[in-house]
């Protein structure tokens, strides 16, 4: 790679601000950086870095103007720094249309235009597969099962019977979609299993990280709605419903008929009860434990999860115990002279 800067800021739609003559020669985080390298700030709690780094240009937002380096402001950073990789980067690993000859393929399976069916792929009766969707190896497609098209399906996932996939849908290798649901009926001290008749849908433009397992319904549907995110492992209970646009981050928990709202974001770890409802644009932070309905826009955090304002003064008056104990012993001691000297 060797480009002027003003070069790059066109590729990204970026503002330059700085000498646009200054030449890249490679790309890397701001901190790694070195002479020539590119690197962007998309977190404003990074800034104090554009200093210390060694990147001779940086991508920033908009409104950033000081630095003794030049700069691209572009709307998000992050992005911007993505469509560079990927205008200098390997190409994507393709696979070409084909059917694998070690494929099995059930009857009256329906299989769409340019489709990819890798080795040891095994797709059940009655199932459909949409046009330029690839099947990687070990791939298992339930009876009935929908996939539309664009799709892309990498190694040894599971898909289960009676699913439906929407289209551009990527799933990550390990994950396992429509699993039974944890339903047991206990009498006398015998668990007894209730059955999971419901299914998944999981719409268009839906990215699935790997060991994700997400569990067929009770009734009705697990429902993961267009273009929601999900990070590796994460599990997802019976007739959850994720709203459109949101994020579940890694390690996450979402037990059973718990409904999620438009543009929520869930980080890594949190866990949610069952039968609750999260509201649009909520932000619910690392490590949160939800007991209850968390409102619109609203940001949680701690366990039980409450605003975050809250539980962070409830968490610095917890870190004072220590220092307080401690003057509550002094003063009990004081205390105890002044009786002494009373009874005396």
């Amino acid at each position: 790679m060797r480009k002027r800067l003003k070069e790059i800021a066109e590729t990204v739609g970026g503002k330059i601000i700085g000498d646009g003559n200054t030449i890249i020669t490679g790309i890397s985080g701001i901190i790694e950086a070195k002479k020539g390298d590119i690197a962007f700030v998309a977190n404003r709690k990074y800034l104090h870095l554009m200093e210390k780094t060694k990147a001779s240009a940086i991508l920033v937002f908009p409104n950033i103007t000081n630095s003794s380096r030049p700069l691209i402001q572009v709307e998000n950073p992050s992005l911007a720094f993505s469509k560079i990789i990927s205008s200098i980067g390997p190409e994507p690993i393709q696979f070409p249309p084909s059917i694998h000859p070690t494929a099995v393929i059930g009857e009256n399976v329906k299989l769409g235009k340019n489709v990819s069916i890798q080795p040891y792929v095994v797709i059940e009766d009655n199932s459909k597969i949409g046009d330029h969707t690839t099947l990687c190896s070990g791939v298992y497609i339930g009876h009935y099962t929908q996939i539309g098209n664009n799709c892309r399906i990498y190694p040894y996932v599971s898909i289960r019977e009676r699913i439906i996939i929407g289209n551009r849908v990527i799933v990550h290798s390990g994950t396992i979609i429509g699993s039974d649901g944890f339903g047991f009926a206990a009498l006398r001290g015998v668990h007894h299993k209730i059955p999971q008749i419901g299914t998944v849908v999981i719409e268009d433009d839906v990215e699935i990280g790997a060991n994700v397992t997400i569990d067929r319904a009770r009734f009705d549907k697990t429902w993961i709605k267009k273009g929601v995110k999900i990070d590796n492992l994460v599990q997802i209970a019976h007739n959850v419903v994720i709203g459109e646009n949101s994020i579940i981050v890694a390690q996450v928990g979402i037990s059973g008929s718990t409904t999620i709202g438009k543009n929520v974001i869930i980080a890594g770890q949190a866990g949610l009860i069952g039968h609750i409802t999260v509201g649009d644009n909520a932000v619910i932070a690392g490590k949160s434990g939800v007991t209850k309905d968390i409102p619109a826009n609203l940001h949680v955090s701690g366990f039980p999860a409450r605003e975050k304002g809250r539980d962070m003064k409830a968490y610095a008056y917890i870190s004072r115990f220590p220092k307080l104990l401690k003057k509550i012993a002094i003063l009990e001691e004081r205390i105890k002279k002044l009786e002494e000297k009373t009874k005396k």
